[in-house]
């Protein structure tokens, strides 16, 4: 419970506010990823401790301090659950889905999608080219390609009001450079020295 405190203490001095059941779901999320990871491999073994879980929650749920609100998002290429899922487990009410076309990530996903219930969160097991028939308000993602072509293969579940918000790491500002007369409305977060977020607003 220690360390549950400690990691509350993290986060209240960033400014968020959770109740209890946001610090239960995680708890039970640490759980489960070294449970799984160790089995499945589903991320690298050396972040399998409570530190580095931690830190990969806090890099996920940062942005909520300064994105605009939204009702809907996709996350692609989510992966152990960095950050799709714990956007999901941070902003429960609304509507979520996880992008993810590896068999043992989406199942791992979607188990822990029962076992927190999470009832507005869904999980698709397909790379984000092929997903169909639905759009979304913001499209997140960590560490899946450039962001030139993040933003070709996601263009099927975007609308002109879609907004973006990607992890990206010291080459975020070079990416950006290409794209500036197509995509002019956005900001770059900088925090630490290896994260950069991304966020570019969709038309109001």
């Amino acid at each position: 419970m220690s360390n549950n405190t400690q990691f509350q203490k993290q986060l209240t001095a960033l400014g968020f506010t959770f109740d209890d059941q946001f610090y239960q779901r995680c708890e039970k999320f640490k759980s489960l990823l070294k449970e799984w990871g160790r089995v499945h491999n589903l991320t690298s073994p050396a972040s399998l401790n409570d530190f580095d879980i931690e830190a990969n929650i806090i890099d996920s749920i940062y942005p909520l301090l300064f994105v605009d609100n939204f009702d809907s998002f996709a996350d692609v290429g989510t992966g152990a659950g960095y950050p799709g899922l714990l956007l999901a487990i941070a902003r429960p009410e609304i509507k979520a889905t996880l992008i993810e076309p590896r068999a043992k990530r989406a199942a791992f996903l979607n188990y822990v999608k029962n076992i927190l219930g999470l009832k507005h969160l869904s999980v698709i097991q397909k790379r984000v080219e092929q997903v169909e028939g639905a759009t979304f308000s913001l499209i997140t993602s960590r560490a899946v390609t450039n962001t030139e072509l993040l933003l070709d293969l996601s263009k099927n579940i975007s609308t002109n009001h879609t907004s973006y918000l990607f992890y990206k790491g010291s080459v975020c500002a070079d990416e950006v450079k290409d794209l500036e007369d197509q995509y002019s409305n956005y900001t770059i977060k900088s925090v630490g020295e290896h994260r950069n977020y991304l966020y570019i607003k969709g038309n109001e």
